[in-house]
């Protein structure tokens, strides 16, 4: 058991070592496949005519698996329930900007592009990268 607590710490260290920016894209990377997955889940259960749906549920679902990677594995803020809660109502900013940009992102590349839906919301999540991760170090989780 000790051993498997010290890699744990040697990974665990190793990671805080990454800048942030790598750090970043590779959560991101975790949480855009999560939303990525819904995303397709949520089409498949209700069809393709209700891509803006299948959207704005898998928004909403991994919003709360981003808030806590993000915050835990990328910023490293600390704080109280009180400061999670500021946080978290500063990422939902971010999110709806980002959700904007992924809304009008998707219906160029399905309704202007003629883009299946899958590829377009890929590439639409690929669009929204970039934003966050501003918005996110220099906003939410900016420390004071």
């Amino acid at each position: 058991m000790k051993s498997i607590l010290k890699i744990f710490w040697a990974v665990w260290n190793f990671w805080f070592t990454l800048p942030d920016k790598i750090r970043f894209l590779l959560v991101g990377g975790f949480n855009a496949t999560v939303s990525y997955l819904m995303y397709v889940g949520f089409v498949l259960w209700l069809g393709e005519e209700k891509y803006w749906i299948s959207m704005t549920l898998a928004w909403i679902f991994s919003s709360f698996v981003s808030f806590t990677t993000q915050k835990i594995f990328v910023f490293q803020t600390k704080g109280n329930v009180i400061d999670w809660f500021h946080e978290y109502i500063k990422c939902v900013g971010v999110w709806i900007i980002a959700y904007l940009i992924n809304a009008v992102m998707l219906e160029i590349f399905v309704r202007i592009a003629n883009i299946n839906v899958y590829m377009a919301q890929f590439l639409a999540i690929v669009c929204t990268t970039v934003s966050s991760y501003i918005l996110f170090k220099y906003f939410a989780f900016r420390k004071k």
